[in-house]
């Protein structure tokens, strides 16, 4: 008797856990974006997310919320420590950001703070000018900043992003010092400056900077990856015309949860949002938009994110 309690007590757990897993989601679902409207991030994450109220997808809609501020710092910083670990508040990651940031302290949060769910992007940076600068080429711009030391100036989204990353890299591959000017408003207040004339280059996604050369604003003179991209077939890599630069700044986007969200919800969400990410009216306004896909499962992107943490650590020792 006691055995055909237990089995039927086990039974009515299943049962119950099965209904609880089918049941999510049951409303709809908000994202927190740590960029400002407009920028790479937030373009990118309204693409991805556009079909999860498909009945293949999630079934509801996904909602964004931009937190930006001091290089994603104000968001993930909320995100960590004030977000519902309830599968209803996602989150996009930005790497190498997030992680170098929680390298270098000051901030509440760290890998161990959030759980990875999947990877949409990986968007290269590039070094940017304005349409009517008298540069053409890298070299031209290391010329410039060895013959007039620290007056360079160029833009980037904040410290400690990709940008900054690959400003770090520049520096030190060149061996000359410039003046890296972070922005309040992200990657598109840093493309913003460019264009108006504020600084004299910067350092910005290839996705953004691919729409801002679209619309004759800019010259994207190299990138900082390992080839070339395809939607920049004649824009040459760092590497390519002569600097030692590695593929550590590459922006890596994707949606985690916090740390503590239920794993039935967090298996739900590792299954679905790569196929969400698959869809072809996805990829095609993505591809439109000049940013670059490079989907990921959960597993694969805890493997990123380890190896990430430990490029980073060594590049920004003694910084």
């Amino acid at each position: 008797m006691k055995k055909l309690i237990a089995g039927v007590a086990l039974a009515l757990t299943t049962m119950t856990g099965g209904a609880a897993l089918a049941e999510y989601p049951e409303r709809p679902i908000m994202m927190m974006v740590s960029y400002g409207a407009g920028g790479a991030t937030d373009f990118q994450a309204r693409i991805v997310t556009m079909t999860a109220g498909n009945e293949d997808a999630l079934g509801m809609p996904i909602a964004i919320l931009n937190k930006p501020g001091a290089g994603g710092r104000v968001g993930w910083n909320w995100f960590a420590t004030q977000a519902e670990a309830d599968g209803y508040t996602l989150g996009a990651y930005n790497i190498p950001h997030f992680i170098a940031q929680s390298v270098k302290g000051g901030v509440s949060y760290s890998a161990d703070s959030f759980e990875p769910i999947a990877n949409w992007g990986a968007d290269p940076a590039v070094f940017v000018v304005s349409a009517d600068s008298p540069m053409n080429s890298m070299d031209d711009v290391v010329t410039y900043a060895k013959e007039n030391p620290g007056k360079l100036t160029f833009s980037g989204a904040g410290l400690f992003v990709g940008h900054h990353i690959a400003a770090l890299q520049l520096e030190k591959a060149s061996g000359v010092k410039m003046a890296y000017i972070p922005t309040k408003g992200g990657g598109a207040a840093a493309m913003k400056a460019v264009i108006a004339g504020e600084v004299m280059g910067g350092v910005n996604n290839l996705s953004d900077a691919y729409r801002a050369e679209q619309a004759g604003n800019i010259k994207i003179l190299g990138v900082f990856d390992l080839e070339r991209s395809s939607f920049l077939p004649d824009v040459p890599t760092l590497k390519e015309q002569g600097y030692d630069i590695d593929d550590a700044s590459v922006n890596f986007r994707g949606v985690m949860v916090p740390k503590g969200t239920p794993q039935e919800v967090i298996d739900v969400l590792a299954a679905k949002v790569p196929e969400m990410f698959r869809n072809d009216a996805v990829a095609k306004k993505m591809e439109a938009g000049g940013s670059p896909m490079h989907i990921m499962t959960r597993d694969e992107v805890k493997k990123m994110w380890e190896a990430r943490e430990t490029t980073l650590k060594d590049l920004l020792a003694g910084l």
